[in-house]
């Protein structure tokens, strides 16, 4: 059944804050925003390998009850690539909105995804937990985040707003290329990460928290 929408110039705000939450938590991993329509609107698409399939069809659930995205489920997608590699993805997007543009404006300076000033104020316990499932991975029994595409002033921004939002401590720390960092939440601060983020993991992140 065709979904019948809005223009994007149509849609307004402001958003709830789960909404951005959810926005914010996926932009600091691997989704990402796209002016369309002559800069009259933009959408967030959402990105991960098919081995996360499970966290995606949740985001995706989320984002359609709230009536951001197509209700279609998202499926997974083979292409190929680097090398000729065959690599399984699932995407998806959400509708077109002018009323997303700031948030396009916060994120991009010249093309090029920046963590915003304010990204404190959208660290919530839910955009935390996003982060993770999207971008986190266990490392003996801490967690890290592969922050390699955020410069290192940006990686500072987030280890201060884990610390001054949730007393969450971490550091920064080469991620063996130029200008590529990965931020480690220290051991000592696992306790209180599960318990800020547990209520908002998916079965089979939780792994990652564990």
């Amino acid at each position: 059944k065709k979904v019948s929408r809005l223009k994007g110039k149509y849609r307004i705000g402001p958003h709830n804050h789960d909404v951005l939450s959810i926005i914010f938590g996926s932009l600091l991993g691997d989704a990402h925003g796209e002016n369309r329509q002559m800069g009259t609107g933009t959408r967030i698409t959402f990105y991960q390998e098919s081995s996360h399939v499970e966290y995606m069809l949740y985001v995706h659930k989320l984002l359609c009850g709230l009536g951001y995205c197509n209700p279609k489920v998202p499926v997974i997608e083979t292409r190929l690539g680097t090398g000729g590699k065959v690599r399984k993805t699932v995407r998806f997007s959400t509708w077109t909105y002018t009323s997303l543009n700031w948030i396009h404006e916060l994120w991009y300076i010249n093309g090029i995804k920046c963590v915003p000033n304010c990204i404190n104020a959208y660290l919530t316990p839910l955009a935390l937990a996003i982060w993770i499932m999207d971008d986190g991975s266990k490392v003996g029994k801490s967690l890290k985040f592969s922050t390699n595409s955020f410069v290192y002033k940006d990686c500072l921004k987030l280890v201060n707003a884990l610390n001054e939002n949730f007393g969450i401590k971490s550091s920064i720390q080469s991620a063996g290329a130029g200008n590529q960092y990965i931020i480690y939440v220290l051991k000592e601060s696992m306790d209180k990460l599960r318990e800020i983020v547990n209520p908002y993991m998916v079965k089979n992140m939780r792994y990652k928290i564990d």
